[in-house]
C-alpha cells in the first residue's frame, strides 16, 4: 500500500465507524430536553437538525429581521441552555450537549 493509499484509509477509518456506516449515521439518544422538541427515540445528527429546522419554521421562531437568529420557545430554552436566543452555528454545538452515542 503506498504512503498516499494509508493516508486516505486512515482519514476513512476516522470517518466511519465500527460497522461502516459514517459516524453522523449512527443513532444517538436525544436527553429530555431535546426529547421534547425531537422525540425520544434514537436518530441520526442529520435527523436531528431536519427535526429540529423543521420545529424551528413550524413555530416561526427565526427573527424576522436577522434569520441567522433563533428565538427560544418553552421547549427550545433548556436544549439552548436557559438562553433565548442563539444564532444558527450556536445552536449545533449546544444541541450536540443533548446527544448521547
Amino acid at each position: 500500500m503506498t504512503k498516499e493509499a494509508k493516508k486516505a484509509r486512515k482519514i476513512v477509518d476516522k470517518v466511519l465507524g465500527k460497522n461502516g456506516t459514517a459516524i453522523y449515521m449512527t443513532p444517538m439518544q436525544p436527553d429530555t430536553a431535546l426529547g421534547a422538541v425531537v422525540g425520544n427515540r434514537a436518530i441520526p445528527r442529520t435527523t436531528v437538525s431536519k427535526k429540529i429546522w423543521a420545529y424551528i419554521k413550524k413555530n416561526d421562531l427565526q427573527d424576522k429581521k436577522r434569520k441567522v437568529i433563533i428565538n427560544a420557545d418553552a421547549k427550545l430554552k433548556p436544549v439552548f441552555g436557559g438562553r433565548s436566543q442563539v444564532t444558527m452555528f450556536e445552536m449545533t454545538k449546544l444541541v450536540s450537549k443533548h446527544l448521547k452515542g
